[in-house]
């Protein structure tokens, strides 16, 4: 029934479509083609609504269990999906609601793509406390790390191809800093070259993650980080 009425709805929706000006004069593939489009919207929104729904649920109490079979999934599948809804604790016998770390998570982000920064930034901040900084290319990233009296960041998120040193080229340094070496570097970025990967883990990267084109993907892609990183990994105490 609920197909059904999708169906329906988006059957509508493209007919509205179709008698913008636009689609007066197009082919006989433009009917199918916006249904298409149609389809693809109530797709998105659904999957928006599905994550805003899971965390209503996690905040009145369901568990990942509930949540998957709600969402037709497994437990497992579920806390793939929406990861980080819950925080867990030893002496634990349920699953509970995130809470505030004892300080805040210094992240540095070395990006220059202006729209992947601001996701990624949305991304982090939208899971608790974090310090974010963000810089252009690596001399940029230098210079911040080296300043007098900054604090050595959580995590180091770092793209690859960047103006004037780009992430290649920090992580080598950075690696062979006796004062940076330390901090986990995660590269995010699109290149999924083989060359690139290897290069990567040869200069000593903790992770290499390639951007997803889907934007819940991308998402999905910083926080699963941002779990294992920043909640999950035990942090060396600030200096």
């Amino acid at each position: 029934m609920t197909e059904v009425a999708v169906a329906g709805l988006a059957r509508h929706l493209s007919q509205l479509l179709m008698e913008d000006r636009e689609y007066r004069n197009a082919d006989d593939s433009a009917p199918a083609l916006t249904l298409l489009h149609v389809l693809v919207q109530v797709q998105q929104s659904a999957e928006r609504l599905q994550r805003a729904a899971a965390k209503d649920a996690a905040r009145t109490g369901a568990g990942y269990p509930q949540i998957g079979e709600a969402s037709g999934m497994t437990r497992q599948g579920a806390r793939q999906r929406w990861p980080g809804l819950f925080n867990h604790s030893s002496n634990a016998t349920t699953e509970h609601l995130m809470t505030a770390p004892a300080r805040p998570f210094d992240v540095l982000l070395v990006e220059d793509d202006i729209a992947d920064a601001m996701l990624i930034e949305g991304a982090l901040t939208g899971r608790g406390a974090r310090n974010l900084v963000q810089v252009t290319d690596g001399v940029a990233a230098l210079e911040h790390l080296r300043a007098p009296g900054t604090a050595r960041p959580d995590l180091i998120v770092l793209d690859l191809n960047m103006p004037r040193m780009n992430g290649r080229e920090l992580l080598q340094v950075l690696k062979s800093d006796k004062d940076l070496q330390a901090i986990p570097v995660v590269i995010l970025t699109t290149s999924a070259a083989p060359d690139d990967v290897t290069g990567a883990y040869s200069s000593h990267a903790n992770a290499y993650v390639t951007k997803p084109v889907n934007l819940e993907e991308f998402e999905q892609a910083v926080q699963s980080i941002d779990a294992f990183y920043l909640e999950t990994a035990t942090r060396p105490p600030h200096n």
